[in-house]
């Protein structure tokens, strides 16, 4: 009888042994899951393109189009062309610089206000108000025969506004 049952013993061992290595496997998929999962959520500017793609490039409308003091949404392109007092253009991301949200232009209070964390941005993009760290992000802006042109693949991350961003038409 002490033979059989070392037998049983012997033939139980691989099979805990493969158990095991089953759940410590499993418990390592699920660990670097959650690690991928946490990543993604505390990193949402990883998936920034680069342009350069004419497909990209969106026709936002002839210059005078546009009136001075005015920010208009262009949804397809996931961008505001605002038209600053001075003329000049900027191009910015939707996206709030804090978590990623689509922030609405508020017209009256001439603010973009974060409907997630309540940050503010200027029509410039500047932070008014945190918890956003930075300025909205711009897309680059081409004016070619006074047509605005803005490269949507293109997202340039700033800091603050600069004067050297905004995208004038040449005066014939």
């Amino acid at each position: 009888m002490e033979n059989s049952d070392s037998k049983n013993n012997n033939a139980a061992t691989p099979r805990r042994r493969f158990l095991s290595f089953l759940w410590v496997g499993l418990g390592l998929a699920a660990l670097a899951e959650l690690f991928w999962v946490v990543t993604s959520f505390l990193r949402p500017d990883r998936g920034v393109r680069q342009g350069g793609d004419p497909e990209t490039v969106m026709q936002a409308g002839a210059v005078d189009a546009f009136a001075c003091g005015t920010v208009t949404a262009f949804p397809r392109g996931r961008f505001y062309l605002a038209r600053l007092e001075d003329g000049g253009f900027l191009a910015l991301s939707r996206r709030c610089p804090h978590l990623g949200c689509t922030l609405p232009w508020i017209e009256e209070e001439k603010k973009f206000l974060c409907p997630c964390h309540s940050s503010a941005f200027d029509i410039h993009g500047d932070v008014l108000r945190s918890p956003a760290p930075h300025a909205m992000a711009l897309h680059p802006i081409f004016i070619e025969n006074e047509v605005v042109r803005v490269d949507t693949a293109m997202t340039i991350k700033r800091d603050r506004f600069r004067e050297d961003q905004v995208a004038y038409a040449k005066k014939t």
